[in-house]
């Protein structure tokens, strides 16, 4: 047994350099204000209307980017499961997580830009030139092909496990191809959808560099005030703050998407 609890030690000394040190050192620059002098007003602030108005923007967006993902990527994995080269067609999809973000971004300003790919199309087909770069559309665009496999790779794998007996058994006793879906497959893949929801919604919830690049700063998300503050202001306090809050939704999201696999659970009792 002790042999056993010495292989925890590099992960617990992982766990506390690199996760517990800089939670508690952004928790310890909320204290202070931007001349240094130790204070409560940050809490404050965060709670005044600017900040408020924020945080809504941050979850409407990580929400869109959340839901157009998953609008995606369920029937994308779903069509995956189905294809004789599913291991082939699932590398094609991951391959672009691979490229640089910034990368990826600077590709979507020559496609979207006013002189890009996208509007020589429009122009070509007499639709004329339109502004697609520095608007939601553009952002919420990028980031969901950004996003889209950290969303198709859990519920693939889901997918996979799914036993195909019990699809053949309601088909067998008269379930459409919906009510086999909505009774059947979704429930037993559900735990694939919420871990691929997790895996979108939080990063969606600190983008900073789409908004600055993509959005134009037209969209102003929590990342972007936490970058304006840490970078621009020097107002590291409130920089921090922010970051607590973020830190304290992004907890209290994965409390909610992780539970266990009780779809799975509750059809078995079935």
């Amino acid at each position: 047994m002790k042999a056993n609890r010495l292989y925890l030690v590099p992960y617990l000394v992982w766990l506390v350099l690199f996760v517990v040190a800089p939670i508690l050192l952004i928790l310890y620059y909320s204290f202070f204000d931007v001349d240094g002098n130790f204070t409560f007003y940050n809490y404050v602030r965060f709670f005044t209307p600017v900040y408020l108005k924020m945080t809504l923007y941050s979850f409407w967006y990580a929400f869109l980017i959340t839901m157009f993902s998953l609008l995606i990527a369920y029937p994308t994995a779903y069509l995956l499961t189905k294809t004789k080269h599913k291991q082939l067609w699932l590398l094609l999809i991951i391959l672009p997580s691979w490229v640089n973000l910034l990368l990826k971004a600077y590709a979507f300003i020559g496609l979207f830009g006013t002189h890009g790919l996208v509007n020589s199309l429009f122009e070509v087909s007499g639709i004329g030139a339109k502004q697609i770069l520095f608007t939601d559309f553009s952002f919420v665009f990028v980031a969901v092909y950004i996003f889209i496999p950290f969303m198709i790779l859990p519920i693939f794998n889901a997918l996979e496990k799914l036993n195909p007996s019990l699809v053949f058994a309601a088909r067998d006793l008269g379930a459409s191809s919906w009510m086999t879906f909505r009774r059947v497959i979704f429930p037993l893949t559900v735990h694939g959808v919420k871990a691929g929801a997790m895996s979108v919604f939080i990063p969606a919830l600190s983008l900073f560099m789409l908004t600055r690049l993509i959005a134009g700063n037209r969209v102003i998300t929590l990342g972007t005030a936490i970058e304006q503050h840490f970078l621009v202001t020097q107002d590291w306090g409130m920089g921090a703050t922010i970051a607590v809050f973020l830190i304290i939704i992004m907890a209290l999201f994965m409390l909610l998407t992780g539970g266990r696999k009780k779809g799975a659970v509750e059809f078995g009792k079935k």
